[in-house]
This record gives C-alpha cells, sequence and structure tokens, in this order.
C-alpha cells in the first residue's frame, strides 16, 4: 500500500508482481499488474499478502533471470523493490549483479532493441525485510516479527491460566528455524522458566540439568505452573535438534510433572498486522520508493531497517551477509560469535532473561558490600507496561543482591500511610501479562504529598535509587527531587524515569511505554469502525482518541488504520480545512458509487478544538454531505488504557528497568559523594545528571538529565515536549490518503 501511493504520489507508473519471483519469471499481464491508487484501499488491516508469495526454483536459475528481465522490460520497470527474507533479498541483489549481462544477452538475441537496451541499461533494487523470524541483522525489527509475537504472547497467556488451575508445565514451540528472537521475545513478555534457541545451546546433559534446576526452584517457592518456550530450530552443543517431545520427556521422567505439548504452528503467522508493524512497513515502503528514486548506477542496493526508532537505510549486500554469517557460525559451533552478531537488543535480552529466571535461588552476582535498597514508583495514569517494568526491576535487583522496594500508590501512599514495602518474588511472577499497575499510581508529585515526609521515608528506609514510571507528572515529580537535593540529604541518589504514558507526551524521548498497547487498542477499534462503516455503505466515523495535548497519538492512528485525516492539538482544526476535508469526503464518495470498503474513518484527538467537539464534526459532515452519506461519532474512551500490554512494551519495559538498575549501580557514588570540603552539598553537571530520563532519541537509548530537558525541552502550560518529533508522520500519513492540507 505504501509504496504503490508512495510512487504514485512521485509521478511514478507502479507494478505488483504477483506470487513472488515465480510472477517475473512468468510474465505478462496475469502476473505484473500496474496498480492504482483505489487498488490498494482496506489493505492496512489485511493479514498475509495479497499479491501472493511463492519459492521460485526457476528464478535460481540464470535461465529463469533472464525471463524475468525480458518480462521486466516489456512491463516497463526500472527498479524493484522486494518485501521478503535474506533468502529473497540475496536473488534480488544477485539479479541486479547480472542486470548488465542479461540485458546485453537479450540485445545480442535482438529480442530487444537498441533504444530499450539504453533505456533499461540499469536497475535499482530495494529490500524491506518481512520475516516473523526477527532475523535479519542491521535492523531491530523485521516487518511480520511483532505480529507474530503478539498472537505467541496472547495464546501463552492463555495456556498460562491453564497451566496454574492445574499446576501443569506446558512446552510451547514457536517459530524460529534459525533465529530465537521470536522465542526470546516470548520468554521475556510471559516470564517463561526457560527457553531453547539456536544461538545458545548446551550440551544434552547440561540442559536438561540447567532446565530442572529452574523449574524445580520455582516450583519449590510455590509457582504453581511451568512454561518452557522452545524454538523450532533449537539445537544442542552438538548440533542435535531439541524438540519439544525431549523437553517434556525431561519434565515427567524427572520432576514428575503433568507436562503438555502445544506447537503454535502457522497461527503465528496470520490475522491483522499490529500496529508497530503497520508503522515499520508503512515508512519503510515509503523510504524504499525514495530509495530507488534516489539510486544510481553505482549506488549499491539498499535494504530499509528500523535502528530503535529511527527509519534507517543500510547496504543491502552487508546485511544479508552479516544474517548468513549468524548461521555460519552456529554451523561451526561457534555460539558466542553467533550472539555477538546478533542486534545489541537480542544480546541485552539474553542477558537480562537468564539474570531474571536464577534471581529467586542463584547467589546474588554483586558482592555484599555494594548491594543496596532501590525502590520502584508508579505516577500518573496507569499504562501498558507499569508492571512488566515493577518485574523486571524487582528479578533483576534480587539476582545482583539489592533489596527493591516498591512505593504504592505515588507519593500520597507513601506521605499519607508509609505505604513501602519489600517486594516478594512469588508475589510478582504473573505481572509481566497484567495491563494496569498492581503497585498503584496516581498524579501527586513530591511537593503536592509532602516533600519533607517524603524524604523522611527515604531516609527510614535508606533507599539508595529510584526508578519512576508514568508520565508528564512523574517528569515533574523527578525534577523535583533533584531540585530537593541540597535541603534533603535522603534524596541524594540517582533517580531515573522510565517514561510511561499513552500519550507519548514526555520531553526527552520519542516512546513511552503503554503508548504501543493504546495504539494497537485504538487501531483495532478503528478497524471494527471501518468494516461497520463499509457494510453500510455510504458512512463515515469520527473518532476520538485520547493524548492530552499531543497529537502523537492520533497521528499514528491515521498513518496505522488510514484514516482520512487526524486533527490534533498543535495544528488545531481550522474551518477552512474542515471544509476542505468534507470535500473531499464527498468527492471519495461520489466516485466510489458504492463498491465495497467505502467505510471512511476520520480521527479528532480530544483536544484539538476547544470549539468543535467531536460530535458537532459528526454533525457538520452530515448536513455538508447532501445526502450522499452519513456520519456518526465513535469514542473509545479509557479503553485505551486498560487491557493485556503488547509484547513491545513488555519487553521494553523490561529493557528499560534493567538499564535503570544498572545506571543507578553505576551513579550512585557519584551523587552519594557529592560533598565541597566543609561537607556542604555540592551540585556538578556531572551530580545533577544522575537524575535522569530514560529515553529513546532517534536511534539511541540515553539517559539524559532531568535538569537539562525539564528547563530546556519542556512546555509547562501544555504539559510536552516542545520539538513535535513526529511531525513528518503526519505528512506521510496525508500523503497516502491523498488529503489536501491547507
Amino acid at each position: 500500500r505504501a509504496i504503490v501511493r508512495s510512487a504514485i504520489n512521485k509521478n511514478c507508473r507502479v507494478f505488483a508482481v504477483h506470487e513472488g519471483d515465480s510472477g517475473l519469471v512468468n510474465g505478462g499481464p496475469e502476473y505484473i499488474k500496474e496498480m492504482k491508487w483505489v487498488d490498494v484501499r482496506g489493505w492496512l488491516n489485511m493479514g498475509g499478502t495479497n499479491i501472493g508469495t511463492a519459492r521460485c526454483k526457476e528464478f535460481r536459475e540464470r535461465w529463469g533471470r533472464l525471463k524475468a528481465c525480458k518480462n521486466m522490460i516489456e512491463a516497463g520497470i526500472d527498479a524493484l523493490i522486494v518485501c521478503g527474507g535474506d533468502g529473497s533479498l540475496t536473488g534480488a541483489d544477485l539479479f541486479r549483479a547480472e542486470w548488465p549481462d542479461l540485458i546485453k544477452e537479450l540485445l545480442d538475441k535482438k529480442e530487444i532493441t537498441e533504444d530499450t537496451y539504453h533505456t533499461y541499461k540499469h536497475l535499482n533494487i530495494c529490500g524491506t525485510v518481512g520475516s516473523i523470524d526477527n532475523d535479519m541483522s542491521s535492523t531491530d525489527a523485521t516487518i511480520g516479527a511483532f505480529s507474530s509475537s503478539d498472537r505467541i504472547c496472547h495464546a501463552i497467556d492463555y495456556i498460562d491460566a491453564t497451566a496454574n488451575s492445574h499446576q501443569r508445565a506446558f512446552v510451547i514451540e514457536v517459530m524460529g528455524r534459525h533465529c530465537g528472537g521470536l522465542a526470546l521475545m516470548a520468554a521475556i513478555a510471559t516470564s517463561a522458566d526457560y527457553v531453547f534457541i539456536p544461538e545458545k545451546p548446551t550440551s544434552v546433559d547440561e540442559w536438561s540439568d540447567h532446565m530442572c534446576e529452574a523449574v524445580s526452584q520455582h516450583r519449590s517457592r510455590g509457582k504453581r505452573k511451568t512454561i518452557v518456550v522452545v524454538a523450532e530450530g533449537a539445537i544442542s552443543s552438538n548440533l542435535t535438534p531439541i524438540t519439544c517431545e525431549d523437553v517434556k520427556k525431561v519434565l515427567v521422567d524427572r520432576l514428575g510433572l503433568d507436562t503438555r505439548v502445544t506447537t503454535l504452528g502457522h497461527v503465528q503467522r496470520g490475522g491483522p498486522a499490529v500496529a508497530f508493524d503497520r508503522f515499520l512497513a508503512t515508512l519503510q515502503g515509503v523510504a524504499a520508493v525514495d530509495a530507488v528514486l534516489e539510486g544510481t548506477p553505482d549506488t549499491p542496493s539498499a535494504m530499509i531497517g528500523i535502528a530503535e526508532n529511527k527509519i534507517v537505510r543500510r547496504k543491502l549486500v552487508d546485511a544479508v551477509k552479516l544474517t548468513k554469517s549468524v548461521a555460519k557460525a552456529i554451523e561451526d559451533k561457534d555460539f558466542e560469535k553467533a550472539i555477538s552478531l546478533r542486534d545489541s537488543e537480542f544480546h541485552e535480552h539474553l542477558k537480562y532473561l537468564i539474570a531474571m529466571n536464577t534471581a529467586d535461588f542463584r547467589e546474588p552476582s554483586l558482592p555484599v558490600k555494594k548491594r543496596k535498597n532501590f525502590a520502584i514508583i508508579n505516577v500518573g495514569a496507569p499504562a501498558g507496561g507499569m508492571n512488566s517494568a515493577t518485574y523486571a526491576f524487582a528479578n533483576y535487583c534480587m539476582s545482583r543482591g539489592h533489596v527493591p522496594y516498591a512505593i504504592y500508590n505515588g507519593f500520597s501512599g507513601l506521605a499519607r500511610h508509609e505505604s513501602i514495602r519489600s517486594i516478594d518474588w512469588l508475589n510478582i511472577e504473573n505481572w509481566n501479562s497484567l495491563g494496569g499497575s498492581e503497585i498503584g499510581t496516581n498524579r501527586t508529585t513530591p511537593e503536592e504529598a509532602d516533600l519533607g515526609l517524603v524524604a523522611y521515608y527515604f531516609e527510614k528506609y535508606q533507599l539508595d535509587g529510584l526508578i519512576v514510571v508514568g508520565g508528564f507528572e512523574a517528569l515533574e515529580s523527578v525534577s523535583q527531587l533533584e531540585a530537593a537535593r541540597e535541603s534533603y540529604p535522603s534524596l541524594r541518589i540517582p533517580v531515573v524515569l522510565i517514561p510511561a504514558t499513552i500519550s507519548n507526551n514526555v520531553p526527552g524521548t520519542e516512546y513511552s511505554l503503554g503508548s504501543d498497547t493504546c495504539l494497537n487498542k485504538l487501531v483495532e477499534y478503528c478497524d471494527i469502525i471501518g468494516q461497520s462503516a463499509s457494510a453500510t455503505r455510504n458512512r463515515c466515523f469520527v473518532v476520538e482518541c485520547q493524548g492530552g495535548n499531543c497529537g502523537y497519538m492520533a497521528t499514528m492512528a491515521q498513518l496505522c488504520a488510514g484514516a482520512e485525516c487526524s486533527y490534533v492539538p498543535e495544528e488545531g482544526i481550522s474551518l477552512e480545512q474542515l471544509e476542505t476535508d468534507i470535500q473531499t469526503l464527498k468527492a471519495g464518495y461520489a466516485s466510489d458509487k458504492g463498491r465495497n470498503h467505502t467505510g471512511r474513518i476520520l480521527i479528532k484527538s480530544e483536544k484539538a478544538s476547544k470549539a468543535l467537539s467531536t460530535e458537532v464534526i459528526g454533525q457538520m459532515i452530515s448536513l455538508e454531505s447532501e445526502g450522499r452519506f452519513d456520519s456518526r461519532t465513535a469514542i473509545p474512551g479509557h479503553v485505551q488504557q486498560g487491557g493485556i500490554p503488547s509484547p513491545i512494551d513488555r519487553t521494553r519495559a523490561t529493557r528499560f528497568a534493567i538499564k535503570a538498575v544498572e545506571f543507578m549501580e553505576e551513579k550512585w557514588s557519584v551523587v552519594h559523594n557529592a560533598e565541597d570540603e566543609i561537607g556542604e552539598f555540592e551540585d556538578s553537571d556531572e551530580v545533577s545528571a544522575t537524575a535522569a530520563v530514560l529515553g529513546i532519541e532517534r536511534s539511541h537509548v540515553k539517559f539524559r538529565s532531568v535538569k537539562t530537558i525539564w528547563n530546556n525541552e519542556t512546555s509547562h502550560g501544555t504539559r510536552m515536549r516542545r520539538e513535535i518529533f513526529w511531525e513528518d508522520i503526519r505528512d506521510i500519513a496525508d500523503m497516502l490518503v491523498g488529503r489536501v492540507k491547507i
């Protein structure tokens, strides 16, 4: 959809090659079809691929590629964008490398003219990676991986309830022939007891011993169920496959557990894409069109990927080479190299999972003198991932030897009721899959609660560090604690903010926990509404979304749900723009003439206009429609805040919480020793930076001083960041629906 509409927007003709490489080899209008703007309407919420895909033996042979070359030239194609795994992309890059020889052969055989030869002398290629295994190097995520992860996590969540009820063990096989990314993400997101992945095998005796140790220790501490995740490509250190039946036999024979096996199979591939995959695929599609248009004969074939939160362009040949080297390292039994060749997030996830899964029974990794008392608190509205952050924080603290404390019901709970207590391992073992906030949250800041009492309890419990999870009120709270260090010695500890709010309005980061969960709920809601509108033919819906003064959620919902437009507080709603949008609706319905997929959606942020409410906009559209169509309004409200956290929010919460603990370990001595020669508190830039925001900024995860962010990057009146980092996404979203912007 994105490639078709972006190419048309740039005055290109664009074709869809049906049935993969075999479509290139077979050629003709049956397989190579020119696409128009309306041809891809409604494709965003469809699973699979509407143009088909197939493996093609003929394309692996030179004669097959020669035939494909001629078919492309006959269709008038001089650039190719390929979405597939490393095999498809390798074949595409080889095709480009051979192109000069192939087209020369066609000329020599007089199958093309001299003019045609010069017109199609060069072929530009760009790759976008579609693979649920998330197995391509040089990108953090591949198209489809998080949709698959979502299916897996939901399935395990359901199985978990059965396992807990019957005190059973479940062995769950997930896809991943050469990459354990899916299994690893699922194990973290669902708090699995053990995971088998091809990148980190052990001997036959060792894996059974390690698994039985973890499972038996968890059971002895009161855990009622056991979940073991097995990647389909799991192996032992001698490259012998480890099957689910092998694992089941060990659990039954050695531990006597009532064990079941569940193979999720191809259910992992199906269903609508989650919001992140729609976002990723859309932005990669737009970037891919730019890449082939900007390409020259000397430009290496590009691959579009993502690094943290930024779309990036990599060399295709380098990415494929690195990916294949992982498989080669596994084949050579060099498993350390295999892990090192995966991206940093994979390496971190593996390290953190091992630490958390042994937190309750292994000897802590830090010596006694370095162990601290760390606390976590939630501030602001609930957001998906808050419980995952608490779970990861507590388990990682235990694995290191720290005492983890939870402050219940925010700063007011601490000041009024001394609501702070150490975290028990068994009580939090299922928190990863719970929405909301199990330790409670509210919007009260330390100054509003009583800063003196907050400092008193920090001293009473000898806290050495604090993690604050929340939105704008959490940022304000950390700023207040940092400013009060001079007056209260007990506040001279590292403090880290992990942004968590569905609005994604926290300065210092482009991603807040909960925003992905919220976006999934909102996009799913819009899909259902759109289906209703389509069934009723000529109807549009105005959907109101949350987000406060920040239009991020409305913009992302427009992009991921294919809405006709979105109205956000940063722009407001001008009558001229509203009139233009209504005229566009009228023209669209007039040209549709009752065909399918005619339901349309408009997204309005709750504070986009003080004068024009969602209901008023709906009424204006109905009045202006002149009977051609009607409009309805839909307000999902607090549905957007609730529900089971998405795998992205669960895994990022885990990653952020553990990074925050590591930051506090590293910075404790800096702020603790911040005194001058006469014992007065000395606030330097280095000391100030120990009160930090942990955020994603473009392609990096960073800790940045809360003082700098609060003073220089925060719009206090609107309670958000000054820079609108998602402005280019608005332009793309508008372009892909053909919106005329005033």
